[in-house]
This record gives structure tokens, sequence and C-alpha cells, in this order.
């Protein structure tokens, strides 16, 4: 029997299943910035590296400033120059459209996640930039859940499963008694099912072509199907 409830965060809560990449993509599109997606894609993965080897987001960022820090460091890493006034322009138009991309997801997952914290204690484990706890109280569901497990602050990132197990350990419960939920396949499945936990897919556009190819056989399209998931059980 599912006693608690883990999501994810980024890719789940905040954009339908997309991976995060594709949504910034959209962003760059709608900016006019004039590259193609594989230019793209590298200068994407160069701005994660470095934000993971320097401390450039902060606890009090909501994701409106995280976003316009990302953007910036990736067109930091396009190939060609940019001047600075079309450089600024690109920052706020492709961090406005990702905070408001992100902001309308979570506005459809509210009533789900509202319903759920009823029912079920709930925990977020998510690999994050240490600063998610500010951006769900500006999203404001901060109070929904009794904790967050975040990688940049306890030094673990998934997919190792011993971020899940800070998670159950939180719930004071047992792995099969909690039900995990998350998009990557990899990052969040494999390692909750490692564990011990309950799984769902919430299943969208991925990374890559071999992850979008890959099934399971607890799957959803949407993460507002929870809660039916939830009562079939």
């Amino acid at each position: 029997m599912i006693k608690g409830i883990i999501f994810d965060y980024g890719g789940t809560l905040d954009s339908r299943g997309v991976h995060w990449s594709e949504v910034l993509w959209q962003g760059y599109q709608q900016a006019g910035v004039p590259i193609d997606k594989e230019t793209f894609r590298t200068a994407y993965v160069e701005g994660e590296r470095a934000l993971a080897r320097e401390r450039i987001i902060l606890p009090q960022d909501d994701f409106h400033t995280l976003l316009l820090k990302k953007v910036a460091l990736e067109l930091s890493f396009l190939p060609d120059p940019i001047d600075d006034a079309t450089r600024d322009r690109w920052v706020e138009e492709i961090a406005g459209y990702c905070d408001n991309a992100a902001r309308a997801c979570i506005n459809e997952a509210r009533p789900m996640l509202e319903e759920l914290h009823e029912r079920y204690p709930m925990m977020l484990v998510s690999n994050f930039y240490g600063n998610i706890d500010e951006v769900l109280r500006t999203y404001g569901i901060r109070h929904l859940f009794k904790g967050i497990i975040e990688s940049a602050v306890v030094g673990v990132r998934k997919p190792n499963p011993t971020l899940f197990k800070l998670g159950v350990d939180a719930l004071e419960m047992e792995p099969g008694e909690v039900l995990v939920v998350g998009d990557s396949l990899r990052k969040d499945i494999e390692p909750a099912e490692h564990l011990g936990c309950q799984v769902l897919w919430l299943k969208g556009k991925g990374w890559t072509d071999e992850e979008d190819a890959q099934t399971h056989p607890r799957t959803i399209t949407r993460v507002t199907q929870v809660p039916e998931w939830l009562d079939r059980q």
C-alpha cells in the first residue's frame, strides 16, 4: 500500500514531462537566436557543467533569476560573438518565456498536488542548483511538501539511489510504501526501483531518442493523472 509520495521537480512538475533543454530551445527560437539545435545543445551542456563547477545560482534566487543567469551563461558558449544589447535582449526574452512556461505548468499541477497533500505526506527529490526552496515558495507550492532533498545541498546527484533513500527516510517509511513520480527513466525510475520504491514514469520528450523509444509498464503522459492512477491501485 502506498503511504507517501516522492516527486521529482524539473521536467516533472514544471514542464509536462518535457526535458528542460527542449523548453529552452523553444525560448531560443521565440527570441530569434540564429543557431541550429546542435549548437544550442552544446551550449546547454557547457552551461550545465559550469553551473556544477561554480556557485553561480544562489539560494535566494527565484526561477526567473536562475534563468537569467543560466541563459547568459549558455550564450557565452556560442561560437560567434554577440553584442551586449543583443545578448541582453535574448537573455530577457528567453528567461521570460521559460519562466512563464514553468509557471503555467505549476499552475496546472497545483490542484493535483493540493489533493494529494490531503491524502499523503510528500517529499521533493531533485537534481537542482541549491535554490529549489525559493523556487517552490515563489510558485506557491512549497507548503505542500514535507521536505526537499536537493542534490546541490546534500552532495549527491541522481541517478544515485541515495537521493531517493534520503527522501524515503524523511518520510519515515519503507521503500515499498513510497511512490516515486519522475520524468526520467534513467535518473528517477530506475534508481527508485533499485531502492524498492513503487514508481510512475511521466513520459514526455526526453534528452535522447533512445530514452524516447523506451517503455515502462507504469507510465503516464500527464502529471495530473497521478491521483487517477492511485485510485485504481
